[in-house]
């Protein structure tokens, strides 16, 4: 069977890509750091929609977790194959820069930026001998424009886009792409403490997105109808940067 794995799976984004995939007839991989429950919630939907969940927990930062929980499951499961890869998981620690403590910069660029070595590089070698494969990487607004109190998150992000228009570059002759997605404002818990009400008089749509409509995005990457597309950072922000 051919499997997502989904980084940052138990909630907003990552749960609503992970839904959505298993609707494509992908097995699910639901990742997490710590809140189980909240993970077993996602797996609990994709089960119940017909589709197959395994809970896969590990922080993305660190190294020696990513390895050993991909290679155990890759070795007690020799039939499957993990095709589509989104590395969704991140943090925010918004502060502006001449406060921000060090641990708030470097949880922000580990999470996203160890994270996406640590787990694309995982996964890299059977998709490149199998000539099949789908890197979707999760960035945002935030690392195309540049937003003050961001200046980790914006960084993080900022490296993630270059980072996918490298890989996407070397990976492109044995049939895996590589892109990112940019999404803005989402109604998710990432958003939380933000004026939603202020906020988006600014968005040219009048609202915040909603994570299944960034989930379908994901979903039409790691489709066969986008294999003529790598090295891309599509926008999903409802017209408000562009």
């Amino acid at each position: 069977m051919n499997y997502a794995l989904v980084t940052g799976a138990s909630r907003g984004i990552g749960r609503a890509a992970a839904l959505r995939l298993a609707r494509s007839g992908y097995g699910i991989l639901v990742n997490y750091v710590s809140n189980e429950e909240k993970a077993r919630e996602t797996a609990a939907l994709i089960e119940a929609g017909g589709g197959k969940a395994c809970l896969l927990p590990f922080d993305v930062a660190d190294p020696a977790a990513v390895s050993a929980a991909i290679q155990g499951w890759q070795e007690s499961h020799p039939d499957d194959f993990i095709e589509v890869l989104v590395n969704n998981a991140g943090v925010r620690r918004d502060s502006l820069l001449i406060w921000m403590e060090p641990d708030d910069w470097h949880k922000v660029l580990s999470t996203t930026l160890d994270g996406f070595y640590n787990v694309t590089r995982a996964v890299l070698q059977p998709m490149l001998l199998k000539k099949s494969g789908r890197i979707i990487n999760v960035a945002s607004l935030s690392g195309l424009k540049g937003l003050p109190g961001q200046t980790n998150y914006s960084a993080a992000k900022g490296g993630l886009i270059a980072a996918t228009k490298a890989l996407a570059q070397e990976v492109a002759r044995k049939k895996v792409t590589v892109n990112a997605i940019a999404p803005g404002f989402v109604r998710t818990d990432m958003v939380e403490g933000l004026d939603e009400a202020t906020l988006k008089k600014d968005i040219p749509m009048q609202r915040f997105g909603e994570p299944e409509e960034v989930a379908s995005l994901i979903a039409f990457l790691a489709s066969p109808d986008a294999a003529y597309i790598t090295g891309e950072c599509i926008s999903i922000n409802g017209g408000l940067y562009s």
